[in-house]
């Protein structure tokens, strides 16, 4: 398996961030970090081993981002605008810097000028983020696999008045989406699967699949919202199990 580190300077955080690249060629999949985690959690979770076979035969190439949750959304006692504000800065270091790094690393490895969307896909915190990147922009991105996430942002901003904070949580802005919206389409066009179990640590996160359930459907979204038996727990060898499951179909 093509393996690599890379560690280069965001202008959008004024800083180095790094990132690790899985694979050479397939869907390129931008995974994000569970909360407060690194972008090498999901190879030391087993989740890369997990999906190995996807990688190996060149139909899935991961490209994982480190996360700064510590300083927006796990900040519980900074304030509500620099908060969401850095969350924000961090949204345009993936979507302005990131993503067309990955395209060209991308094209590199797989000897091929792929200009098509990205994957992404993601555990907990990391299946937020990437509904709110997929949401936010599938111009970039056109398949989703997000697996036991929370999707409104109440849960980390609770008694809000910000409209940065709106814009970030899915769950309250697909209920606000008007008829005419030229995302639908790009939804519509996509493939969607929100997963959830009914274990243990789950039931805030079943609340917000629910939500996303009824919001996709009432516009017209296919998507696959599938829920887990009640053994099926907030963990990661559940995570281990589903990945590989959904990505059967997706890919």
């Amino acid at each position: 398996m093509h393996t690599a580190y890379y560690k280069e300077y965001s202008h959008s955080l004024g800083r180095d961030m790094e990132f690790m690249v899985y694979g050479h060629s397939g869907k390129p999949c931008v995974v994000f970090p569970a909360q407060d985690g690194r972008f090498f959690d999901f190879a030391n979770f087993g989740m890369v081993d997990a999906v190995k076979n996807f990688i190996e035969e060149g139909k899935l190439q991961l490209f994982c981002v480190d996360s700064i949750d510590l300083e927006s959304w796990s900040k519980k006692d900074g304030d509500y605008s620099e908060r969401i504000s850095q969350h924000e800065r961090w949204f345009n270091y993936v979507v302005n810097e990131a993503v067309p790094r990955f395209r060209q690393i991308h094209n590199e490895t797989a000897c091929e000028d792929y200009q098509g969307k990205f994957m992404a896909t993601g555990c907990s915190m990391g299946a937020y983020h990437s509904a709110n990147f997929f949401f936010r922009r599938p111009d970039i991105f056109d398949n989703l696999i997000a697996l036991s996430g929370l999707y409104d942002a109440h849960f980390f901003f609770p008694n809000y008045n910000n409209e940065l904070i709106y814009n970030n949580s899915p769950a309250e802005f697909l209920r606000n989406i008007p008829w005419n919206h030229y995302y639908l389409d790009m939804y519509r066009n996509s493939k969607i699967v929100i997963c959830v179990g009914q274990g243990r640590w789950e039931a805030e996160c079943i609340a917000d699949t629910d939500k996303m359930k009824e919001d996709l459907e009432r516009l017209q979204v296919p998507a696959w919202i599938d829920y887990w038996g009640y053994d099926v727990d907030h963990d990661w060898p559940w995570w281990k199990v589903q990945l590989p499951y959904f990505l059967s179909h997706v890919l």
